[in-house]
């Protein structure tokens, strides 16, 4: 037991010292983030997990190595589908390049505090009611099927209810005022079309997270694998979005893929809960994930060579809050922000 709680001390040191060496070190300075750098910290990011991942494997036996890496690697792959939605959001918004990792930054600090709440909350919920695994896996599949109706649909942001609220309640700048979130004006706290951002981009991860949690249950429920699994993800999100935003609409079939993959974890869930036990072993779960993501990349960059260039178009899919925009209207109906001054 004890040694357990400083594993989880040792673990929250690392990733704070990652954090602080990410914005005090490698980012001090508002800058545009270039494609070949976000590249390579994407892959120190993914090097730090597998290394951990074999630590696992050293330290706690062959299944709780495995189990890391199968609830990595969906989570990995899952929050490619919030840089659908981060690429939407600040094409719509015109952040300027260089406050997009200040955004990012933050919105990612919040996220590993609410997925921390909902992982531990998630997970007291099945070893108290072992029943949940069905209404889990049910959610699962529903939302698989959801991701599948919704994958070639335009969000119309512009009756977004998150940014709706935010104007209604918020004195709300006309225009972006540098880094800042908050400035004032004539004495009054005004909150910068920055701020709205970062609120919508917290809101959608929040919200994917109800997703994305369950789906990391199905495969252990050992809050350590689950939480530590989900923090590696989320801490190469924002490199992993500077390295793709570019290429992001060229993977049409990857929506498909991701809600594949959480209809075969949604099943699995349930199956195992009936019949006991692993009754679909985690490791079948690990391989038909990296097929169908794998399968879904290779297909999508294979339909699109040739066809799309960067900046050509934008992503498809849901944004949460938003409905979807008609198609007659979907050139005219974007928002325009004035220039940074």
């Amino acid at each position: 037991m004890e040694s357990s709680i400083w594993l989880w001390i040792a673990f929250n040191i690392f990733v704070l010292a990652l954090l602080a060496f990410d914005l005090g070190v490698l980012h001090r300075k508002e800058r545009e983030i270039k494609v070949a750098e976000a590249m390579k910290l994407s892959l120190m990011y993914i090097v730090l997990a597998l290394i951990f991942g074999a630590g696992l494997f050293w330290l706690r036996g062959h299944q709780d190595g495995i189990d890391f890496l199968t609830g990595y690697f969906i989570e990995k792959s899952l929050s490619v589908d919030n840089i659908f939605v981060i690429v939407l959001i600040f094409s719509y918004f015109q952040v300027p390049p260089q406050h997009q990792h200040r955004v990012l930054f933050w919105g990612i600090l919040g996220a590993l505090v609410m997925r921390g709440i909902l992982i531990f909350a998630g997970v007291k919920l099945i070893h108290e009611f072992a029943w949940m695994a069905l209404i889990f896996g049910a959610f699962l599949i529903v939302t698989g099927v959801k991701m599948l109706v919704v994958a070639d649909e335009k969000p119309d942001l512009e009756d977004n209810i998150i940014v709706k609220a935010v104007r209604s309640r918020f004195r709300l700048t006309d225009r972006f005022h540098g880094k800042h979130f908050f400035v004032r004006q004539e004495g009054a706290l005004y909150v910068t079309p920055l701020f709205l951002v970062l609120v919508l981009i917290e809101v959608t991860d929040l919200i994917f997270a109800v997703d994305s949690i369950p789906a990391i249950i199905a495969i252990t429920t050992d809050p350590f694998i689950v939480y530590t699994s989900n923090v590696f993800a989320i801490l190469g999100l924002r490199a992993l979005y500077f390295a793709l935003a570019g290429i992001v609409p060229r993977f049409v079939y990857l929506k498909y893929g991701l809600s594949l993959v959480l209809l075969v974890i949604g099943f699995k869930m349930i199956a195992n809960y009936l019949y006991g036990g692993k009754f679909i072993p985690t490791e079948w779960a690990l391989l038909m994930t990296v097929i169908l993501i794998g399968g879904s990349i290779i297909l999508s960059l294979i339909k699109t060579r040739g066809q799309l260039s960067e900046g050509e178009t934008l992503p498809t899919g849901w944004i949460p809050g938003s409905g979807v925009k008609e198609e007659d209207e979907a050139e005219s109906a974007k928002q325009k922000q004035p220039d940074e001054k």
